[in-house]
């Protein structure tokens, strides 16, 4: 997707020949900040390319991705769709949410953060357990 930017860019240079028209194009994917939406509710049918296709009217995708199951690579139902700029990101939330998309209601909202895999609350072994009894 990105790679399809770059040369979007640079064919709008070629024609153009303006660098402040390619600059503001390369603006936001070249500072590395993007805006994530979460997609709950797809279908098992739907693509990549389809949820590019449905986010796109409403500003620049960067990245369209769908989770699948590691096994059977099946999807799990929810993605996430990457904007260039907040307001398409926001404008995206407000039009899409509650809209039907491949033949379901999907859900989309701000995208959280990963928590670090690290600091999750796990069980800490400390040892076989003391004997109760008399001491």
């Amino acid at each position: 997707m990105a790679m399809a930017a770059l040369r979007g860019a640079s064919r709008c240079l070629a024609s153009v020949g303006s660098a402040a028209a390619a600059r503001s194009m390369l603006r936001s994917p070249s500072r590395g900040i993007t805006y994530k939406l979460f997609i709950g509710g797809l279908s098992q049918f739907a693509t990549e390319d389809s949820l590019a296709e449905a986010f796109s009217r409403y500003g620049q995708v960067i990245e369209a991705t769908i989770v699948t199951d590691k096994v059977t690579n099946r999807p799990k139902g929810f993605g996430f769709v990457k904007f260039a700029s907040q307001e398409e990101a926001n404008s995206a939330r407000e039009e899409m949410n509650g809209k039907v998309l491949n033949g379901r209601v999907i859900y989309v909202d701000i995208a959280k953060a990963k928590l670090d895999r690290d600091t999750d609350a796990r069980p800490v072994a400390r040892g076989p357990p003391k004997p109760i009894g008399n001491d």
